[in-house]
């Protein structure tokens, strides 16, 4: 028969499992101020609050993404470009991470690579509204860049091709000026 273990045993178990308990407290309050910042309009204070509770938990994910969300809608790419790649590296199961990293990439006119990771995003996720959206803008992308060098190459009546090209560079410069 098992032995139960003895109360002072039980009771630093029960203190560990509360120190953990206000760790993961501590780590929802931190975020939840964060996002009242953002919320409020305090961009600067939001990302510091987010970098210092990361200096506490480097490895909360909830806390990573938030900052790098916060980053991306700065534009500070390279940085939130960086916290993704380390979101899908540590919790590769994550679609949201791979769909903002595509979102990067697209800013960037690495439409090969945005089109990578939300393939990647809609393997995990395929009901991923946004990652859907993004993937229907990105391959329009693609579609122009195709358009544009088949147009190059072209040998015979190039009329439809030019048709083709107008028409999907229309629809992305409105898409472009929309997103603005």
């Amino acid at each position: 028969m098992p032995r139960l273990p003895s109360l002072p045993a039980l009771i630093r178990h029960g203190c560990v499992a509360l120190a953990l308990a206000g760790a993961s407290l501590t780590q929802a309050a931190t975020l939840d101020d964060a996002q009242a910042q953002w919320a409020a309009g305090k961009r600067d204070q939001a990302i510091q609050t987010a970098e210092a509770g990361l200096k506490a938990t480097p490895d909360d994910p909830r806390l990573r993404f938030a900052l790098g969300t916060m980053l991306l809608e700065q534009q500070q790419l390279e940085r939130a470009r960086a916290i993704f790649t380390s979101l899908t590296e540590d919790f590769p199961d994550l679609a949201d991470p791979y769909n903002n990293l595509a979102v990067i990439h697209a800013a960037r006119g690495e439409y090969e690579a945005a089109r990578q990771a939300l393939t990647r995003a809609l393997d995990l996720q395929p009901d991923h509204a946004q990652a859907q959206e993004n993937m229907g803008d990105v391959m329009m992308r693609l579609a122009q860049q195709s358009y544009e060098r088949a147009l190059k190459q072209a040998l015979g009546d190039d009329t439809a091709l030019k048709v083709k090209l107008q028409r999907v560079t229309a629809f992305n410069n409105a898409k472009g000026s929309q997103a603005r």
